[in-house]
């Protein structure tokens, strides 16, 4: 099922994510329909804050930036109760944009490489160290789930820039090919 993605300036997206239980019912569909709303919107990661669910789950698939980034090929994953463990101190500056945010592309400096410990879909533990696109992307979608915005890394010069368009998203007045919930003003 399509699920609608919540726009910036919701509540939703501020709530640091909780951790999913062993058992979570309904976690397959959600799964299935995290991946369906996430390529509807041509997206390449998607976060459970950004359907309403208070949740520590994110899918992510990087293969389109695979021609760029050979290591992206087949990152395809799903993310539960992540957490990252260690970041590197060198940082890598690029656009970025997001599902949340339509429209807005702005530079984003993150650490060049991560540590990511997490569970995937069967319940299996795994850690990854990840560097390059996979790592930008993972904590991209990482920050979601701990209420965090890539606007929020933008400075306060930029955010002031920024205030026209985004009080324009919150209202509603943006072009987008998916179902969307507003802030409530």
């Amino acid at each position: 099922m399509l699920l609608p993605i919540y726009i910036y300036g919701h509540p939703a997206l501020r709530q640091p994510a909780v951790d999913v239980a062993p058992g979570h019912e309904g976690l397959a569909q959600l799964l299935q329909d995290m991946w369906d709303t996430m390529y509807q919107a041509d997206g390449i990661g998607l976060a459970a804050p950004q359907i309403g669910k208070n949740l520590r789950i994110f899918v992510i698939d990087g293969s389109s930036f695979a021609e760029n980034d050979p290591a992206c090929e087949g990152f395809k994953r799903v993310f539960i109760n992540a957490r990252i463990t260690e970041r590197s101190p060198d940082r890598v500056t690029m656009n970025e944009g997001c599902l949340s945010v339509p429209g807005i592309h702005e530079e984003v400096s993150r650490p060049e490489r991560v540590t990511i410990a997490y569970k995937d879909e069967n319940g299996e533990d795994r850690v990854e160290i990840l560097d390059g696109m996979r790592a930008r992307i993972v904590q991209h979608e990482y920050d979601h789930i701990e209420g965090i915005t890539f606007i929020d890394h933008l400075s306060p010069l930029k955010k002031r820039l920024l205030k026209s368009k985004l009080a324009a998203l919150t209202a509603g007045k943006f072009h987008k090919n998916y179902r969307v919930v507003l802030p409530e003003n």
